[in-house]
C-alpha cells in the first residue's frame, strides 16, 4: 500500500505532465515558441509526420508551416493515459486538430496521437522523445492503410521523396504493434539526419 506522500507525489507527477503538454499545444496555437519550448528537453527528437527533428528544429518547421497554410488552428487535447516509472513516464494523448485554411478548402479537421516519454530532470517533466501519428482526417478519399502521407490533408503536395521517408517512419497500427506500447519509446537520429538532406535537396 502506497503512503500518503506516495500518493500525493504521484498525482503532482501526473499533474505536471499533464500541464507540459496543454504548454505545448497553447504554445503551437498562439506561435510562443517559448512556450513549446518549455514542454521539450533540449536534447528530445519529434517524429511528426514528414518532420523529424529537435524541439528548436521543431519550432522553425511548425510556426512557419502553421502561418503560411492557416488563418487560425486548435491543438485540442483528449483521452490521456499515462504510465509512470520513477522519473520516467509514457504518455499517449489524443488530439484533435481543426483549421481555417488560407487555400483550397475553407476547414481541415483530423486527429491523432501523441506518444511520448516524459522525463523528470532537476524537477521538471518534459518530453524527451516524441512520435506523432495520425488516425484519421476529413479527406477526399479512402486512404491506403500501407501509405502513411496519404493520411494527410496536403498529401497532394508531397513529392516521392517526402512520401518515402514518411513511409520509413512509424504509423498507427489497430493492435500491440502500435508505437504506444513501446518501452522505451526511442527515435532513431538517423531519421533527423535523413529529413535534414531531405530538406537540402529541396
Amino acid at each position: 500500500m502506497p503512503t500518503m506522500e506516495q500518493m500525493v507525489q504521484e498525482l503532482w507527477d501526473r499533474d505536471q505532465i499533464l500541464q507540459c503538454l496543454h504548454r505545448y499545444a497553447r504554445g503551437v496555437d498562439r506561435f510562443d515558441r517559448d512556450l513549446i519550448l518549455s514542454a521539450f528537453h533540449p536534447d528530445a527528437l519529434d517524429e511528426h509526420g514528414k518532420f523529424v527533428g529537435t524541439p528548436e528544429e521543431f519550432c522553425d518547421w511548425a510556426l512557419d508551416m502553421h502561418q503560411n497554410a492557416q488563418l487560425s488552428h486548435q491543438h485540442c487535447l483528449l483521452n490521456h493515459t499515462c504510465d509512470l516509472d520513477g522519473d520516467t513516464a509514457h504518455a499517449e494523448t489524443y488530439f484533435m486538430f481543426t483549421a481555417m485554411n488560407r487555400k483550397g478548402k475553407p476547414l481541415t479537421i483530423g486527429g491523432g496521437r501523441y506518444i511520448d516519454r516524459l522525463e523528470k530532470r532537476d524537477g521538471a517533466w518534459r518530453i524527451a522523445a516524441r512520435v506523432t501519428l495520425r488516425d484519421w482526417s476529413n479527406l477526399d478519399s479512402i486512404p491506403d492503410p500501407s501509405d502513411l502521407s496519404t493520411m494527410t490533408s496536403t498529401a497532394h503536395l508531397l513529392n516521392a521523396a517526402e512520401r518515402a521517408f514518411m513511409n520509413a517512419g512509424r504509423g498507427p497500427s489497430r493492435d500491440q504493434n502500435d508505437p504506444s506500447y513501446e518501452r522505451p519509446l526511442t527515435l532513431d537520429p538517423k531519421r533527423r539526419d535523413g529529413y535534414k538532406a531531405l530538406i537540402q535537396k529541396g
